[in-house]
């Protein structure tokens, strides 16, 4: 999974941002969770890496049903674990950052999918998963399932505190 450099400028604004929305908005200070999710803004910048799950014909899965349905035919394993990942992260991005996308109709199956409900399931199968083998991973993963909600409250800030800077860029800062 491709994820910019620590050093790169968009992590840093992604890290920047998340941490003071985290701490600042809502008194939230778990690093690795701020981490994980300013790490998630990152990787997601590409569409490559939102839509990243393939189905059966080797197709792009777009939908958050689609993505469940898959996974949940997988067999046990590493890729299983992959997949609930990454169902977390797709409806944690979408609940947090573009909140307003998730109530348009015409998303056919998603019309009927509770976002927080899935991501929050993603994560926790994320957690239990293959457990021997990612002992290190699985708190972060189990945390994230229990504060879903808030971390998609936090997103939504950081959302908030992006649009500031492109309405008033520091001088020699963002090009728009």
């Amino acid at each position: 999974m491709w994820e910019p450099p620590a050093e790169h400028p968009l992590r840093r604004l992604f890290a920047g941002l998340t941490e003071h929305a985290f701490l600042s908005h809502l008194g939230v200070a778990d690093p690795p969770l701020v981490d994980y999710v300013s790490g998630l803004l990152s990787r997601f910048v590409h569409t490559d890496a939102v839509y990243r799950l393939r189905g059966q014909g080797g197709r792009p899965l777009t939908e958050l049903a689609a993505m469940a349905a898959e996974a949940g035919g997988l067999p046990a394993g590493r890729t299983r674990r992959e997949y609930f990942r990454h169902i977390g992260d797709f409806a944690l991005f979408w609940t947090g950052v573009y909140p307003e996308t998730l109530n348009r109709a015409g998303r056919r199956r998603d019309d009927v999918v509770d976002y927080t409900i899935q991501g929050k399931r993603g994560y926790l199968l994320t957690s239990v998963l293959d457990e021997e083998d990612h002992r290190a991973e699985a708190g972060l993963f189990r945390r994230l399932s229990d504060q879903f909600e808030v971390c998609a409250v936090g997103l939504r800030e950081v959302r908030r505190e992006w649009e500031e800077l492109r309405k008033d860029p520091p001088p020699g800062g963002l090009i728009r």
